[in-house]
């Protein structure tokens, strides 16, 4: 009668086999395996006909794709009068991408399923590194992993990497890893665990792609980078200062009571950005996260939110306004880029009801931001959607006619605001010339400083009071320190 029965031939040889899949296989006058090349087929009873699907890994572009087809095949095969017998390295549930797909499928279809388990890969492979996977590690494929950036796993968290077939495989695997752990991380690559060739090899991680044992039954352990490095642990220390058991200061704070500790560090790690000091921008990103979980932990509290919506909310925006990247839209340049994110979020405002309220692109911009910054986002978003000058000399005339304006302006109040539009008309200046006016006050701020404290430091030297220079003096003190400067 149509039936599947899916079996798991173990991590090694037929010793390794369960007395059920021996007795399975042994009464089956036929045997489809994933493929052939896995140790325990040596020694099958020979009245066994064994037939593979190696013939897809031949002609098939991906993994994916074979194991797309072998799911359809096994299925095709399982509704015949004598059904089939379908074997899989391992364990059918352990690091095997077909099984669970056919056994889900079967059951959809109503054909008859009986599982035969077997050994997986694991257990040969902790006896091999001599430890076992407690309190925690993370079982991750290597196939999934190569094709990311990043890893997905915690990096205070041990790895078990499996299905690292070939050095292809293992580059990729490496590149992942390499942009969180360093060159040098000690990793160990376990090759043909459970085998009479099993081989335990120690390197650096910079070098798994260079070992000439890698092959079909090869796995990489990864040791943990060290506490206090993954965002879970992080987590933890936050949550525990709010904790009863915790600091009494933390306890005590609240949104409103961090408001300004966080506004002050966010200018610190800009302060840092402008001194080009990557080692206190570290520090000051370190402040800036600390704010944000203890922000998230507060409101969990509050029952408001959780980090993870944190997190969920912002991967969720950044993966809908970025169908460029992970989408099929094609777009040519920056311009395009921007134009089409204005459009993004001009559906999500009318989606959210915002649009019947009035509002319109420039309503997202903080009223909390310096004045000058808050002028260049507001002309950035409306030259996105057109509303700008088409070439520079324009611009420039602008910013002439504003100064005029300003220089026949009558009244105060008139003075004022045309002061206020010779601003705005720099500020635009500056975004056409790709200068941030924000940064370039600031630079000019920090050289004002610089001057006047070298004008200080000489009139110290003198044994004058500052106030008893002349500006004459002042001036060409000023002078030699732009000179020393530059």
């Amino acid at each position: 009668m149509p039936a599947i029965t899916i079996l798991g031939l173990g991590p090694g040889g037929p010793d390794l086999l369960t007395r059920r899949a021996w007795e399975t296989i042994a009464a089956a006058p036929e045997i489809w395996v994933r493929t052939r090349q896995h140790p325990a087929l040596e020694g099958l009873p020979a009245s066994v006909q064994v037939r593979s699907f190696d013939k897809l890994y031949e002609t098939l572009p991906s993994f994916e794709d074979v194991y797309a087809r072998i799911v359809e095949e096994v299925l095709a095969l399982g509704q015949r009068p004598e059904g089939v017998l379908y074997a899989v390295p391992g364990d059918p549930f352990v690091a095997e991408a077909t099984a669970p797909e056919i056994a889900r499928r079967a059951r959809q279809m109503g054909i008859p399923l009986t599982l035969v388990g077997g050994m997986s890969f694991l257990e040969p492979v902790w006896a091999a590194l001599g430890m076992g996977p407690f309190p925690r590690t993370a079982l991750v494929d290597a196939l999934t992993l190569g094709a990311r950036h990043v890893p997905d796993f915690p990096p205070d968290t041990p790895a078990l990497i499996a299905q690292i077939y070939d050095r292809h495989t293992a580059s990729e695997v490496k590149l992942a890893l390499l942009s969180v752990y360093p060159d040098e991380h000690p990793v160990k690559l376990v090759h043909a665990a459970g085998t009479p060739q099993e081989q335990v090899e120690s390197l650096p991680l910079y070098a798994i792609d260079r070992s000439p044992h890698i092959g079909l039954l090869t796995a990489l352990y990864l040791p943990p980078l060290g506490e206090a490095t993954s965002f879970e642990s992080f987590h933890e220390v936050v949550a525990h200062l709010r904790a009863p058991d915790g600091c009494p200061w933390d306890r005590k704070q609240t949104h409103q009571s961090l408001r300004a500790d966080l506004l002050e560090e966010v200018y610190e790690a800009l302060e840092a950005l402008d001194a080009g000091d990557p080692r206190a921008l570290q520090e000051e990103l370190g402040d800036l996260l600390l704010h944000i979980f203890l922000q998230a932990q507060i409101a969990a509290e509050e029952g408001e939110f959780r980090i993870a919506d944190v997190v969920r909310g912002i991967h969720t925006k950044i993966v809908r306004r970025h169908p460029h990247v992970f989408g099929d839209l094609s777009l040519a340049d920056e311009s395009e880029v921007l134009a089409n994110w204005e459009k993004l979020k001009a559906a999500e405002r009318q989606a959210n009801g915002e649009a019947a309220k009035g509002k319109g692109i420039l309503d997202g911009v903080s009223a909390a931001l310096p004045a000058l910054a808050q002028a260049q986002v507001y002309q950035s978003r409306a030259a996105r959607v057109g509303f700008d000058w088409p070439a520079r000399e324009p611009v420039w005339e602008k910013v002439q006619e504003e100064l005029e304006e300003f220089r026949t302006a009558g009244t105060p109040a008139e003075r004022q605001s045309e002061y206020g539009d010779i601003l705005m008309a720099l500020v635009n200046l500056a975004r056409w010339d790709g200068i941030d006016p924000e940064t370039a006050l600031r630079e000019a701020n920090a050289r004002f400083r610089e001057r006047f404290a070298h004008i200080e430091a000489q009139a110290r030297a003198q044994g004058r009071p500052l106030d008893s220079l002349s500006l004459a003096e002042m001036d060409a003190l000023w002078d030699e320190a732009k000179t020393q400067g530059k």
